[in-house]
Order: C-alpha cells, then sequence, then structure tokens
C-alpha cells in the first residue's frame, strides 16, 4: 500500500508540474555553454623567444583553462596587421584580444608610458605591487575606457639592458646627433639629451642597425637579443636598462567582446594573464644569464656600464620630464601623482630588503 500510495503521488506531482502556465517542461533540457573564437593580434613578430611565446601561451592557457570554449589564434606583427597598429586593430573590433607594450600607444594616450615603465621607475615586483595594490590597474583602466579596451599586465621582462651601440659612449655629448631606436620615455629622455630617436618595431630593428639607418638601439635583454643576432651589427652592449627598469607587458581586450563573456571566462582571462605575466619574468631569469655568456664569449660582444655622469643626466631630465608631461595632460598628472607617491613609498622599504642583500651577496 505504501508502494502504491508513493506512486499515486509522483503522477500527480509530473501532472501538475506540465500543467503549469502550460508552456514550462517538467525538467528543462541542460542548455549547451556558449563557444567563443578570439583573434589576438600581436606586435612581436611571430612565435620570438620570450615576448611572442608569452602571447602564445597567455591563449593556449586560456583554452585549457575553459575546456576549449573560449579559444584564441595567434597572429604576429604583419601578419593581419603593422605591429604598431595593434591597439587600433582591437579597439575597432578587429580583432578581440592584442598583446604589446602600453608605452606603444603614447601618441594616443600620453599616460600609457605608466603602464609599461618609465626611466628610473619600478622594478617588475615592485610594477605588479602598484599594479594590483596600489590602484595603477584603476587607472589603466580608466585611461583606456575611452578606447573602447579592457587591459591587463600579461608579461614581464625585468630590468632590461641599455642598449646596442655602434660605437662607445662616454659623455653625453656622445648622444649629440645620434640616430636610435628607443620607444616610450627613455626615447623621449636620450631625445632630450641630443639623440635622434625612433620607434621601430622589433621585426625590423637588425636591418636597421645593419644598414646604418640606426646608430643604436635598445631591445630587451641578452635572450631576446641573441636571438635577433644584434651582436652582429653592433658590438657595444650598456646596461643598466634605466629606460625600462621592469617592464610590463600588456593584453588587452575589445570591451564589447568582454561584455558578452560570461563571468567564469571573465576569471579566467584574468588569471591566465597574471599566470603569463608571472612566467615570463621568470624564464626571462632563467635565460638571460647564459644568453650574455654567449654573446660574450662566442660573439665578442663588449659589455659597458653607462658613465656615472651621463646616468645623472639622464636621470635629472627624466624628472623633468615627468613633471612636464604631468603639467601638459591632467589625466597624466593623476597617473603620475599615483606612481610617484608609490614610488616613493616602496623605494624605502627596498632599500633594506631586495637592494640591501644584493649589495652584499657575492
Amino acid at each position: 500500500m505504501k508502494r502504491r500510495d508513493l506512486l499515486t503521488l509522483a503522477a500527480a506531482g509530473g501532472a501538475l508540474a506540465a500543467c503549469d502556465s502550460g508552456s514550462q517542461s517538467v525538467a528543462a533540457a541542460p542548455q549547451p555553454q556558449q563557444r567563443f573564437t578570439w583573434k589576438m593580434y600581436t606586435t612581436w613578430p611571430k612565435n620570438f623567444p620570450g615576448l611572442g611565446t608569452g602571447a602564445n601561451y597567455l591563449a593556449e592557457a586560456i583554452g585549457k583553462a575553459s575546456g576549449g570554449r573560449l579559444t584564441i589564434k595567434v597572429y604576429g606583427a604583419g601578419e593581419r596587421v603593422p605591429a604598431l597598429e595593434v591597439f587600433d586593430a582591437v579597439s575597432s573590433g578587429a580583432a578581440e584580444m592584442g598583446h604589446g607594450a602600453a608605452y606603444y600607444w603614447k601618441g594616443k594616450a600620453p599616460a600609457s608610458s605608466f603602464f609599461t615603465g618609465v626611466p628610473f621607475g619600478l622594478t617588475a615586483q615592485e610594477m605588479n605591487g602598484w599594479l594590483e595594490f596600489g590602484g595603477g590597474n584603476a587607472l589603466w583602466q580608466e585611461l583606456y575606457a575611452p578606447f573602447n579596451l579592457v587591459p591587463f599586465a600579461a608579461g614581464n621582462t625585468g630590468t632590461q639592458m641599455g642598449g646596442w651601440f655602434r660605437k662607445e659612449i662616454h659623455s653625453v655629448a656622445d648622444l649629440k646627433g645620434l640616430k636610435l631606436r628607443m620607444p616610450g620615455l627613455g626615447g623621449e629622455v636620450m631625445a632630450r639629451a641630443g639623440a635622434t630617436t625612433v620607434n621601430i618595431p622589433g621585426g625590423e630593428l637588425f636591418t636597421a642597425l645593419e644598414s646604418g639607418a640606426i646608430d643604436a638601439t635598445d631591445w630587451v635583454g641578452p635572450y631576446n637579443d641573441l636571438a635577433f643576432g644584434l651582436y652582429k651589427a653592433a658590438k657595444h652592449y650598456y646596461y643598466p636598462g634605466w629606460q625600462e627598469t621592469g617592464a610590463t607587458l600588456e593584453a588587452i581586450v575589445n570591451r564589447d567582446a568582454w561584455d558578452v563573456l560570461p563571468d567564469d571566462l571573465k576569471e579566467i582571462v584574468r588569471v591566465c594573464a597574471a599566470a603569463a605575466d608571472r612566467r615570463m619574468l621568470s624564464e626571462y631569469a632563467a635565460r638571460n644569464q647564459s644568453a650574455l655568456e654567449t654573446l660574450v664569449n662566442e660573439h665578442g660582444v663588449k659589455v659597458h656600464a653607462y658613465p656615472e655622469d651621463l646616468i645623472a643626466k639622464l636621470q635629472e631630465i627624466s624628472d623633468q620630464l615627468l613633471e612636464d608631461m604631468a603639467a601638459a595632460d591632467s589625466f597624466t598628472a593623476k597617473v603620475y601623482a599615483s606612481y610617484k607617491a608609490y614610488r616613493d613609498s616602496v623605494v624605502r622599504s627596498t632599500a633594506f630588503a631586495e637592494k640591501a642583500y644584493l649589495n652584499l651577496r657575492r
């Protein structure tokens, strides 16, 4: 009897559910999860070590973490658009995602350079601290919002080298008339010091240096510079990379594409960008030293420290440049105030930690 009563109640419940509103089924069938296919345009040569492969890693990580629900095809510089047109392509929606460096876009948004790095600025670790806990990310998002873009830190090269020169540099006077490739604010500092600066995509550097179209160039550091063969065109390699002390790379996402993603896929993009940031920094730390040894021992590269008086002059020029930028643009002033306050504070703690330790390490 108990079994029969249960069956009767179950049947009645099913009938009531079927009749309810006349349009709803008893149990809705599971809905298939929506899938998205994106294009990523990069400013780097296809599969270039560290930078290009970092973009590849980001795309692969997102695909795996999402179980294939968000797949991204990567295009190197020039495959779809020139390297320095990635920002516009993603802004317009021609591609859903881009990978590059914010300082390439300083002509569109003067404050953008702060989100790659400024001369004599933050190290990679300090930069991540400002972005994640010092208000940097919120300012970056605000800066890019008018361009229909959402930015993420998605790579870091660490402190770079100072650059390749066809002749030795002994003083500020040696910069006069020097044709130099150096992007971002570092290039503006060099221009104020007397150099003639140009912004050339990475894939064109070797040809420009070898042909004499430029006299000097910075790129990244030993790992990437060896891969480009820059030692064949210039033998004088300067340090430190005062112009890029902890260069952050960016992933940018078209806002319209971002807004239609479900929340879990948005979180996957955020987490994978952070993983790509950490992974790239680790790769450069692991590979730069062996590459430097190869450059010196096998290719006869001469490594020089910048003259102290030159560095002092460049720092003086850099400080004035930042002040001038802040005076010329209200949003730049807002970013500069945040960056400077954080830098002034973190310099003190770094002095008692990493700097103190590195000074005594043998």
